[in-house]
């Protein structure tokens, strides 16, 4: 038996894996920001999901993993097209018309579509403090978005991007949840990465001739975004979800924009202003909330 205050022991195991995950996306911020300077939006996508496909595909040869049924196959696929393929091409031709901040505070409607999509549809209801939580965290993104910002929202194509964007990424979650009850989750990350990467290689051009002028840098920035933020990421975001609701989990995200603004200033020296660090406290309260 547990004792009082204590979270059980798989709960505690999703909480783990759900803060190493939004640490390595945190990072990949830093890392979009490098290489996107030389790979176009398309060859970056294509890049890191041929580094994590050969990673988790080497693996899955070591492992010797057999296939999920038919139906499954499906769903899987489904979710890598919208999270590994149409979420990553379009955030990164969005952030080429808005900044960083905006992309983040756009982006963010995403836990909050993921708590609406998931009492819909996985019949996980709608907790208030859950509600609640997203509302607080998610004024807490708006306060880093706006005072990160340099242009707005005034670019509308790039908001409208950002907006697809998040609900890709909140609809690949709902798709997700209910197959991990029957697959792994390096089953079902290794499945979607391979799927998304056949869906990508119609940029394969654009990364060739992006990769003849690259520097070192941008290059060993596209190798970390495949192997870290995605293969080690998505394993344990997949992990995450088959053991805790879909709803808590997505909360966890809002912990990204302030780790993010942390890491910046760590590895790119970009020194924070006080209004983000007030925001990054709001989302930091927000999700303690969110999952009370």
């Amino acid at each position: 038996m547990e004792r009082t205050g204590q979270l059980p022991r798989s709960e505690g195991l999703a909480l783990a894996a759900g803060l190493v995950t939004v640490v390595l996306w945190a990072s990949a911020f830093v890392g979009i920001r490098s290489a996107g300077r030389v790979l176009s939006p398309e060859a970056l996508a294509l890049g890191r999901l041929l580094v994590s496909s050969a990673v988790l595909g080497s693996l899955a040869l070591v492992r010797r993993e057999p296939l999920p049924m038919r139906g499954d196959l499906g769903r899987i696929a489904l979710y890598g097209l919208l999270w590994l393929g149409v979420y990553n091409v379009v955030l990164n031709e969005a952030e080429r018309r808005v900044d960083a901040g905006t992309a983040a505070m756009l982006v963010n409607v995403g836990p909050i579509l993921i708590a609406l999509l998931a009492g819909l549809f996985l019949r996980e209801g709608f907790p208030a403090g859950l509600l609640a939580g997203c509302v607080v965290a998610f004024a807490g993104t708006a306060i880093i978005g706006f005072a990160t910002s340099q242009h707005g929202v005034a670019a509308g194509w790039g908001a409208g991007l950002c907006i697809v964007a998040a609900f890709a990424y909140a609809a690949a979650v709902v798709v997700q949840k209910p197959v991990l009850a029957r697959v792994s989750a390096f089953q079902v990350t290794w499945i979607a990465c391979t799927v998304a990467t056949i869906a990508c290689l119609p940029f394969a051009p654009a990364l060739v001739h992006d990769l003849a002028g690259a520097d070192a840098a941008s290059i060993a920035w596209t190798v970390y975004l495949g192997a870290f933020p995605t293969a080690v990421g998505f394993v344990l975001w997949a992990y995450a979800l088959k053991r805790t609701t879909a709803g808590r989990l997505g909360s966890l995200t809002y912990l990204a924009p302030p780790i993010a603004i942390l890491l910046g200033w760590a590895i790119l020296g970009e020194t924070p202003p006080t209004l983000p660090l007030a925001g990054g406290a709001l989302c930091l309260g927000g999700v303690i909330l969110a999952r009370r």
